[in-house]
């Protein structure tokens, strides 16, 4: 990757990952991602924001190497994971007067992910500044976005706000900064739902406190830098409020017909009354895309079938991801058909616990739907209906 600069002195110093299709094991990436880090040159200090993944730590030498970096003062650990601060052993063996700059609880991390002695570790505290002579840094700590190490780091000679996981978005691309705010838009959404929305209320909170300050540029260790600032705060601000849209998302399965003829019985008579629908077939959906839809959906239905004793897996997972983001989805049902008995309904209502969301009355029947089955659809579909107009 080629050494951009933010700024005057501020240099994006981190790696793209154009090849990589999975993130923690299971979180899809259909572009790829990036792991960034910034170099700011002080008057008097020099200082690294993030250590990259460890997979990519020689292209973040080789940045350093083409910079002419002899000497860092401090090294910055945003967040403790790994594709943040990967690189940190090596870094400090290399820059052996290096100081981590990090939370109380980011020292505790480090050293338990990383062993990073504690000895090379600065603390810091919320508000505390740390002066580069001509450019100064402003941290403020934030717990659960989306670790308890989590802090955002101001630079306000320049404007920036280096956000660590907040704001970002998983996509590699050539850019230093934003060029495609419809891409960009999706994207984040995507990487809010899987990471960010189960802490919406801190997120809410933090949000608040920015608006403190005077932010041109948001930095963020993963995706493209974002200017003006405004576009993603606006967006994080719909994500994280209490509003939902006029639209209901149903996965579904079907493994013999009857799921999906009641899926779609259900969502002909939704969207002939102006409710938005959203299907997903389960057997190519992707995780991703689902969890996005649920940052604006007012109500989630799963459409399933009993497979042996329980819910389909595919859909078993889906409420399970569901149940871990927490949307702030108001509503809940189940539809689906059984061969011969097991306890998918209970499983599933087992597997949502977490969900904020009133329980509708399931629409689980055994074998192929008939008239009665289409009624008590039509019946689910008015009380969706009704719910959505009081909102």
């Amino acid at each position: 990757m080629a050494i951009l600069e933010v700024t005057s002195d501020v240099y994006s110093v981190g790696s793209q990952d154009w090849n990589r299709t999975l993130f923690d094991a299971f979180i899809g990436l259909p572009k790829g991602t990036s792991y960034n880090a910034h170099l700011i040159r002080g008057s008097e200090k020099t200082a690294l924001l993030n250590a990259i993944d460890p997979d990519k730590e020689e292209e973040l030498i080789t940045h350093l190497i083409r910079l002419k970096v002899s000497h860092i003062d401090y090294i910055v650990a945003l967040h403790t994971e790994q594709d943040h601060s990967g690189a940190i052993p090596m870094l400090l063996e290399l820059f052996p007067s290096a100081v981590v700059v990090c939370t109380e609880s980011g020292m505790d991390l480090l050293g338990r992910h990383l062993g990073v002695d504690p000895q090379r570790c600065k603390v810091i505290s919320d508000n505390e500044t740390l002066s580069l002579g001509n450019k100064t840094l402003q941290f403020m700590i934030t717990p659960w976005v989306h670790w308890p190490d989590s802090m955002l780091a101001y630079c306000p000679e320049d404007k920036i706000l280096f956000s660590c996981d907040l704001f970002g978005s998983h996509y590699a691309t050539s850019d230093l900064f934003v060029t495609d705010f419809a891409e960009e838009k999706v994207l984040a959404k995507r990487y809010f739902a899987e990471i960010m929305m189960p802490f919406r209320s801190s997120i809410v909170e933090y949000l608040k406190r920015l608006e403190a300050l005077e932010i041109d540029i948001i930095a963020p260790s993963h995706g493209p830098c974002v200017k003006p600032a405004s576009f993603i705060l606006d967006l994080y601000r719909v994500w994280t409020s209490d509003e939902t849209e006029n639209l209901v998302v149903i996965p579904y399965v079907s493994m013999h017909g009857s799921v999906k003829r009641m899926v779609h019985h259900l969502s002909d008579v939704l969207v002939e009354q102006g409710v938005a629908v959203q299907l997903f077939d389960l057997t190519t959906a992707d995780t991703g895309d689902i969890a996005a839809s649920l940052v604006d959906a007012r109500t989630l239905i799963l459409g399933v079938p009993t497979m042996l004793f329980g819910p389909h897996p595919l859909a078993a997972s889906v409420a399970f991801v569901a149940n871990m983001v927490r949307p702030k989805t108001k509503y809940l049902g189940i539809i689906g058909s059984y061969g011969w008995g097991g306890r998918t309904v209970e499983v599933l209502l087992e597997l949502t616990a977490m969900m904020q969301a009133e329980r509708l009355e399931p629409v689980y029947i055994q074998g192929a739907p008939d008239g009665e089955t289409y009624d008590a659809l039509d019946a689910l579909a008015q009380v969706i209906i009704e719910k959505h107009h009081e909102n």
